[in-house]
Order: structure tokens, then sequence, then C-alpha cells
């Protein structure tokens, strides 16, 4: 193996070492600045409905989209003439979630959507959507994904001794893959991956030791965000099950009483995070046992299986991971070095565990969007579904990297992760709802129709009145510092973690 320049194992598997604290701060800046810097189009169905029925709950106090349903197809009906009514027909999370960007920004403007005509070419009540989208998007789907990164960091540090191998895995799962765009919406893809990867660490750090064994705060943060995964998409509870089952196996040497105080924790926190559905179905339908999508219109491949899902299938699999049309190694090429990681997880016995959780996810996740009817998410960039195994590829980063032996291997898996990010920075930056019929949409839509025209996302140009271009350069004068920043203090604490 040493005429490979590949080591046939990661360096220093130890979870002691910790994630550079200055190198967090930044990269939790720089991801949180990428994410609410774009802005998605939110006259998009998905996002729309979740907006409208935010607006509802505060304007009206029920979850009625009576007045707005005419300017989305994702929507359910429940009743008959005069008592039809329209709700949104989604896991109601992200829902409860804009409710504050909703009444902080009608509290500061003094504006409802009552003084708006409802019409999609009313540019004020675009206006009026896009800011409070964006608002919520700043503190939901920015936070939790450069929250998520930087605990990535962390992990990736502890696995294999390597601050470098840390950054290099946060990098790609937030900025080089889907992540980043699906994190400038309202849709739960990739909140439901940070939760997902917030759990991940909290059992993986909080059962390092005895002393983080007996710490409060990773059962609560773990329940919490597996509760609140569901919350946000119900499906997630599958691949919460796999996270679940590895805690019990991670815990299973632990003495009784404190192994069954983690459980209880983080089972009451898993509730917790899970009672605000049960109240926006009482508000919404006068009962918590009735779902929005048992109302869907529109969508008859709803009606196959379980909500649309059957079974997996194979071809749907290669789209997912290879297809031009939604493909992740095109979106997300740097991924195949985290596959590779993943496999020299398990090899190692000290880090096969948690290789093997990231594989079940992963087979889960990818498993249920191949199961759906609408398996390709229809307009998007990318197998949109399958964003939440996307950190568990990064997972595999970390390892990945610090394999690599010779300065020329690095400098190539330095310059693939360059290229999956400046592929997302063209996506972010232009549309993530690409039509369903482009036979490669990253190509003939975002780049060739949207970026090289000028056709720019930024909040600034879209909201700010400020120029495309210039909003687009502002961005990159602060983000390209910041990572340089990044580069130079994380190359410091390796030299410190070698000495």
């Amino acid at each position: 193996m040493a005429d490979s320049g590949v080591a046939a194992r990661p360096r220093g598997a130890g979870a002691g070492a910790r994630g550079p604290h200055g190198v967090a701060l930044m990269l939790f800046v720089l991801v949180w600045l990428s994410c609410v810097w774009f802005g998605s189009y939110a006259f998009n169905p998905n996002n729309a409905t979740r907006l409208f029925a935010a607006i509802s709950l505060v304007e009206r106090g029920d979850a009625k989209i009576d007045r707005y349903q005419s300017l989305t197809i994702d929507k359910a009906q429940f009743g008959k003439g005069a008592m039809r009514h329209y709700y949104m027909d989604k896991a109601p999370g992200m829902t409860l979630i804009a409710v504050p960007a909703v009444w902080a920004a009608n509290a500061a403007t003094g504006k409802q959507s009552l003084d708006e005509v409802i019409d999609i070419a009313n540019p004020r009540l675009r206006t009026f959507l896009g800011v409070r989208l964006s608002l919520a998007v700043a503190y939901s789907s920015a936070v939790l994904t450069a929250f998520a990164a930087v605990l990535l960091l962390d992990l990736g540090t502890g696995l294999t001794g390597s601050p470098a191998a840390g950054v290099f895995a946060a990098l790609g799962y937030a900025l080089g893959s889907v992540v980043w765009g699906w994190s400038t919406t309202l849709f739960g893809h990739a909140p439901v991956a940070a939760l997902f990867l917030i759990a991940t660490w909290a059992i993986w750090r909080g059962t390092a030791g005895a002393r983080e064994l007996r710490r409060w705060r990773y059962p609560v943060m773990a329940g919490l965000a597996l509760g609140f995964a569901v919350a946000i998409e119900f499906q997630a509870a599958l691949a919460g099950v796999a996270i679940g089952v590895w805690a019990l196996w991670r815990t299973r040497g632990v003495t009784r009483p404190i192994r069954l105080r983690m459980y209880a924790v983080a089972a009451v926190m898993a509730g917790v995070a899970v009672l605000p559905v049960l109240a926006y179905d009482q508000v919404a339908f006068g009962t918590p046992f009735v779902l929005g999508y048992q109302g869907v219109v529109g969508f008859k491949g709803m009606n196959e299986g379980l909500f649309g899902l059957t079974y997996p299938k194979p071809f749907v699999f290669w789209e997912i991971l290879f297809g031009l049309r939604r493909g992740l190694l095109w979106v997300a090429p740097v991924l195949v070095l985290g596959a590779v990681g993943l496999g020299l997880m398990v090899r190692d016995r000290t880090t096969r565990d948690l290789g093997c959780l990231a594989i079940a996810v992963i087979a889960i996740v990818l498993s249920i969007n191949a199961s759906y009817y609408y398996w390709d998410g229809g307009a998007s960039v990318g197998p949109r579904h399958s964003v939440p195994a996307i950190p568990f590829l990064a997972i595999g980063l970390a390892p990945s990297w610090a394999a690599l032996r010779r300065q020329a291997l690095r400098w190539a898996a330095v310059a693939l992760l360059g290229v999956s990010i400046v592929i997302n920075l063209i996506i972010t930056s232009t549309d993530m709802f690409a039509s369903e019929a482009l036979a490669s949409p990253v190509w003939t839509s975002n780049f060739e129709a949207m970026f090289l025209r000028g056709t720019l996302a930024t909040v600034l140009n879209r909201y700010g009145g400020w120029g495309a271009w210039f909003s687009f350069a502002l961005y990159l004068d602060i983000a390209l510092p910041l990572l340089a920043l990044i580069v130079w203090q994380t190359r410091r604490a390796e030299r410190i973690a070698l000495e």
C-alpha cells in the first residue's frame, strides 16, 4: 500500500480529538451566510403551501389556505360543497418553523396578506412572501445546516485525528452538495439531513466515555433532533429507527441506571418535538389523528401504496445516483470519495459501527426515494428526496481524506471538492427548481440559460433592488476570504495535532 499513496485505514481514529473552535466558528458563519445570501422562488408550490399555512395560522388562527389555494398545486382538500376547505398537504414541521417569521414581518411592516391581491402576477405579493420565506430560512434551514457542518467538522476530526479531514467533510456536505441549495428553501429535505447528523453526532460524542455518558445534553439533542425530523418529514421515522438502534448498540455495555436514564430523556425529548404536529392537526382538522396527505388533490400517484410509496425500483436507484437528469454524482462528485471512506470505516474495527450506520441510513433513504411514485421530485435539481442521505456519505469524506498520503492525491481531492462547490454555487445562485422536462438541467438550465445570462437569485437583487452580478460578487468578496481563513487556521491546527 505504500506505493499507492493511500493508507490502509484512517489515521488516529480517536473520539477525543475535537474540531478547532476558531475554525468551527468561521465555518458556521460561512455556511450560514452562503445559505441566506441566495433565495429560492417563493411561489414554488412546495414553498408556497407551507407559507400560506403559516400566514393563515398567524392572521386567522386556523390552517385553511382557501384564499391562496389557486396559487399552489400542493394542497389537500377536505369536505364538500360549502364545507370544502383547502389545507397544506405536507407534514407541518417547516410551516410551524415559518410562523415566527410571518408574525415578526407582519408586526414590523404592519402588513398582512389580506392587504394584497392574491395573484401570482402581483409583484407586491411576491415580495410579501419572499421576505417571509427568507426570514424563515435564515433561522431554520440555514442555521441547522451550518450547525450540522460544525458538528461534522468535530466528528471528522475525532474519527481521524485530523482537523483537515473534518473540514474537508464539512465543506463537502454543506457547500459541495445540493444540501446548500435546498437549505435556501422551506422544503424539509435539508433540515432533516441536518437533524439526522445532529442526532448521530450527539450519540457518537455522548457515548465516547464515562464523562460524556453522564451528560444530559447528548440524549436531549438526539431525542429532539430525531423527533423534529419526523415532524418535518414523516418518513424520517424509518431512518430515525436505524439511528436509534445504533444508539442501543453503542450503549449496550453501559450500566443499567445510566442507560435507562439516557433512553428516557431521549424518548421524552422526541415526544416533545412531535407534539407540535399533533397540535397543528388539532387546529387544522379538529383531531390530532388526521394527516394532510389524506386529502391530497391532483396527484393520483399518491393513491398507490402508502401515500405513493410501494417498493424500490432498480432503475430509480440508478437514476438517483447516476442519471443525468437527477443523479447525485453530477451535482456532488466529491461524494464518491465519501463512499470510499465509508468502506474504510467498515474495515476499521474502531469505526465499523458508525460506518455500518451510515450505510444503513443511506440505504433506507435511497430505498424510500426509489419506492416513491414521484421519485424525481418534479421541478428539482438533483434527487431532492435523497438529500437526507448526503451527510452520511459526507461522513466518509473524513477518513477518505485522512487515508491519502501523497500530496498529489490530496490536491486531486481538493480539486474534486472545488468542482463540487462551484457546481453547487451555480445551482444555488440560480434556481433549485429546474424543469422536470430537461435531460441535463444543471448544464442547460442553471448554467447556460441562467448563470451565463446573469439571471441570479440573491436576496439582495431579488428584494433589495441590487444588481445581480454586483450582489454575487459581494458574496464572493466575503466568502472567499472567509474560506481562505478557514484553510489557514485548519493547516495551523493540523500542524499542532501532528506535534
